[in-house]
Parts: structure tokens; sequence; C-alpha cells
């Protein structure tokens, strides 16, 4: 089952890695705060569950992760099988992926200049 996770995990970031733009901010505060955001938003997208967009920022966040949600669902059909619980795990894995790949693990020396 650890196995199937991984993969979908994989698949996942592929498809963010290939075709978001929001992941190559400058900054790691703003890397955090997007992936929480628009992962979080995908994730309530996916689970069918209303989506908070009151502000500026929650308005951007939640136009990426409309497509984002759009994108999964088309591509991915073992989605549409999953639990909401299943979904929401999938996402958190995804989401400390995403900080790993773009935050914690990356080479960027921009993202830890303190005069930048």
């Amino acid at each position: 089952m650890e196995d199937v996770m991984q993969d979908r995990v994989d698949q996942l970031v592929g498809y963010i890695m290939k075709h978001c733009l929001w992941q190559f901010h400058s900054r790691t505060w703003d890397r955090e705060r997007q992936n929480k955001e628009i992962l979080q938003m995908t994730a309530q997208l996916l689970c069918n569950e209303e989506v908070q967009h009151d502000t500026l920022f929650d308005r951007c966040y939640w136009a990426d992760a409309v497509y984002l949600a759009d994108a999964y669902r088309s591509r991915y059909p073992w989605l549409a099988m999953m639990a909401k619980a299943e979904i929401k795990e999938l996402m958190r894995n995804l989401h400390e992926r995403m900080d790993y790949l773009t935050i914690k693990g990356s080479l960027n020396a921009e993202l830890t200049d303190k005069n930048y």
C-alpha cells in the first residue's frame, strides 16, 4: 500500500514540476506559503469541500488550486476511487514532498540569502 501511495505522490509531483510555475518563487517563505495554501485548497476541491477565498492572496492560491484539481481529476482517474481520508493523506504526502523538493532539498542559494 505504501508503494501505491508513493507512486501516486510521484505522479502528482511530476505534474506540478512540468506544468506549474508557482513552484519557482524565489524566497523560502513564498514557497512555504504557496505549497501550503495551494495544496490545501486542492485537497479541499478534490474532496468536494468548500474553499474560502476571501482575500486577494486566497483568490490567487484558489485559482492555482482549481487548475491543479481539474488537471488531477482529468489525468488520474484513480482519484475518483479514493475516499476523502485517503485523498487528504495523499495531499499531505504531496505537500511534504513538495516542501522537500522546492525548499528543504533545494540547492537554490537565493532561498536562504538574507539580503534577497
